[in-house]
């Protein structure tokens, strides 16, 4: 099946990205200028910037960009609401503003925009879904590369599925951004709740780039929390592995029981501190890891029934 060339959004979070904004505004104007004049996208295709509650002037240069640039689009958070809530905001706000079809990317331009002519020519042979997939992650540190490699291999294990080496970067066509409306948890973890919908999907593979301006929005803290938000919002595999840690020792602590009491029939004393203080402070360690698991899961079904928004737009552009 072969699709017209659509009207596309390229959605844009942004969250205090005053030194790069200008270099993104103008790599993007480009490129859809570029795309227009070579008829693959819709002469209204524009960017959507949404501002996640930026404490800087990201703001006021978008409101600056947009009264002279007809390709600037942009909506504003009342308050900060995270990446992932700004990213299916944009998702939203484009499709009801009519888009066929929408590109999310992060505004530091570290996903090679040269990657989009050929995500958007997926879409044209029938693909819903087209995922940026990195091709090497040489701008990485290589402690940041190993322990990604270590997120996706637990999360294979769990049998999330999760495309490697993708993060953020993915056309989504109107099929998909309707069948939104049916997804209403708030632990949005974006990266595993795509690949679960089933719609026809393709890769495209890019190389990252280093970042040019700011700061990285995600330092050690955030990305490990991301990464615990993203295993427990796609799976229950922790809680089994909790009980499962609880089962193994209980029997523990039942055959060292058992050769206590042997011990003491046949007269034989066992000195009894250390072997007690060991037994006493795994099962508690297990028994608080296990309860923290639990908490996990509780606080997750807490913040789903209070049914609060996942953001409040205040501003639109």
């Amino acid at each position: 099946m072969s699709r017209s060339a659509p009207l596309l959004a390229l959605v844009v979070p942004c969250y205090n990205e005053e030194e790069t904004l200008p270099r993104t505004l103008d790599a993007l104007a480009n490129l859809l200028d570029d795309l227009k004049s070579k008829g693959s996208v819709h002469p209204d295709s524009y960017a959507l910037y949404v501002n996640d509650g930026s404490r800087d002037r990201t703001w006021e240069m978008l409101e600056q960009r947009h009264a002279d640039d007809p390709y600037c689009r942009a909506v504003s958070f009342a308050a900060n609401a995270g990446h992932q809530n700004a990213v299916w905001a944009g998702m939203i706000t484009a499709r009801d503003w009519g888009v066929d079809c929408i590109i999310s990317l992060d505004a530091d331009l570290q996903d090679d925009i040269t990657a989009i002519p050929e995500m958007v020519a997926s879409y044209a042979q029938g693909n819903d879904i087209v995922y940026g997939v990195r091709n090497d992650r040489t701008t990485d540190t290589a402690f940041k590369r190993r322990t990604a490699h270590m997120f996706y291999g637990f999360m294979r294990w769990l049998k999330v599925p999760l495309i490697p080496d993708h993060a953020d970067y993915r056309l989504v066509a109107r099929p998909v951004l309707e069948a939104l409306d049916e997804v209403h948890e708030h632990s949005l973890f974006l990266r595993g709740l795509f690949p679960a919908l089933g719609f026809k999907s393709a890769q495209v593979y890019y190389m990252r780039q280093s970042r040019m301006a700011g700061e990285s929005k995600y330092p050690f803290w955030k990305m490990v929390s991301f990464a615990w938000k993203g295993i427990t919002a796609c799976s229950a595999a922790p809680l089994r592995f909790a009980g499962l840690m609880s089962m193994l020792c209980m029997l523990s602590a039942m055959a060292f029981s058992g050769v206590s009491l042997l011990k003491y029939a046949m007269g034989e004393t066992i000195p009894g501190w250390t072997s007690l203080i060991i037994v006493v402070l795994l099962l508690g360690s297990v028994q608080l890891f296990c309860l923290a698991l639990v908490g996990e899961y509780l606080a997750k079904v807490f913040t789903e029934v209070r049914r609060r928004p996942r953001y409040i737009i205040a501003r639109k552009l």
